[in-house]
């Protein structure tokens, strides 16, 4: 096993071609996360994002994209943003942690949504997972039938919500692919705000996330692409996501609503056309991420499991880190497990939350539209 180090940008046509071909190979890694796109364009915007490829008879048989540090503490690209990370490798590549870590000169690397099959990594996986996904059947663009098929719960109160959101507000309709970026900034002002009110940190008060989520929006590849989703009433933009895509696995990534309209249940309605609309293009799975929430409870099919840990090798850096980071992680860890914990530290966080919008403004957090 040979291997080498190189920037995501600089990966020769070639080798991104069999990247493609080993996430083709394995549905474990058919995720747009894994894609050498998605390290690209982090890459782009977050310094110090490299790729080891392992080569074997001197063929590119895997690729894992880490951001390092100058103290050679390394983490999956795009941690904190990422909803899979993993060495995606052709079928039958071993690896050694320890082998690997010196190659990319790092102490120790972070993880927090591994792919469960990395058993090389298994030694080092601190805690598993359930992160809901949903199987996706494509119907015959009737969605009505489509919905009352895969969702008979749902179906019913869901197709009267919309139609009253229609007698409303203004006819409901679903764009799966819209391309103004106008609407982008929309969300992403729905979710700064979001996050303020609910006491969480505003990703988007960051700019080189924004840059980031701009950058996705205009890649349109064969294998990768960024979807800005849309439920309007009339000319009225009512929820929206946007999130990348495989070829056959959607990613669920970023998605708000208007606050006015939440009777509505726009983030439910924006999930169910998501998965018809995406389903009836070929994509078999979306990936709703690790987490607990109630509408994915009644949205999955089934879970996949997730690991969470540090791979590390025999050094001082990896020690202290460990001693670091362990103790936060679990502590997050316990209170999202148990929902009597849960519940009064979600409160906690909405008061904070409440107490820090109260009289600002909620202008949009992200930078004015870049026009094409």
């Amino acid at each position: 096993m040979r291997i080498t180090i190189h920037r995501p940008d600089d990966l020769s046509a070639s080798t991104r071609s069999a990247w493609h071909q080993a996430m083709d190979e394995s549905p474990e890694y058919a995720n747009p996360f894994l894609a050498p796109e998605f390290a690209e364009a982090v890459g782009r915007h977050r310094g110090r994002s490299l790729v080891a490829v392992l080569r074997e008879g001197g063929r590119p048989v895997g690729f894992l994209p880490y951001e390092r540090n100058s103290f050679g503490v390394g983490r999956a690209i795009g941690l904190g943003l990422s909803d899979c990370q993993a060495l995606v490798h052709r079928p039958g590549v071993i690896w050694d942690t320890e082998e690997l870590l010196r190659a990319c000169g790092l102490s120790v690397f972070e993880f927090d949504h591994l792919v469960e099959e990395q058993k090389p990594f298994g030694g080092h996986v601190t805690g598993t997972f359930a992160s809901p996904v949903l199987d996706l059947r494509p119907g015959d663009g009737d969605y009505a039938r489509w919905l009352r098929e895969a969702y008979p719960k749902l179906a019913r109160t869901t197709l009267k919500k919309e139609r009253r959101l229609g007698r409303d507000i203004g006819d409901m309709r679903f764009v799966y692919d819209e391309r103004d970026p106008k609407v982008l900034r929309t969300l992403m002002r729905w979710k700064s705000a979001q996050y303020r009110r609910t006491g969480r940190m505003d990703r988007f008060a960051r700019p080189w996330i924004v840059d980031l989520v701009d950058h996705l929006f205009e890649v349109r590849e064969e294998h990768f692409a960024g979807v800005l989703s849309v439920v309007y009433a009339g000319d009225r933009p009512v929820a929206a996501h946007f999130g990348p895509t495989s070829r056959t696995v959607f990613a669920a990534w970023f998605t708000a609503y208007d606050p006015e309209l939440g009777y509505y249940s726009p983030g439910l309605l924006m999930h169910l056309r998501m998965a018809e609309a995406a389903a009836s293009r070929g994509v078999r799975l979306m990936d709703m991420g690790r987490g607990e929430k109630e509408y994915k409870d009644w949205l999955k099919t089934r879970e996949l499991r997730v690991g969470e840990g540090f791979a590390t090798r025999p050094h001082p850096v990896a020690a202290v880190h460990r001693m670091w980071r362990r103790p936060v992680r679990g502590l997050r860890n316990t209170v999202l497990a148990h929902p009597r914990l849960r519940e009064p530290a979600d409160r906690l966080l909405k008061a904070v939350g409440a107490l820090r919008t109260s009289g600002a403004s909620e202008a949009p957090a992200a930078r004015p539209v870049r026009t094409p």
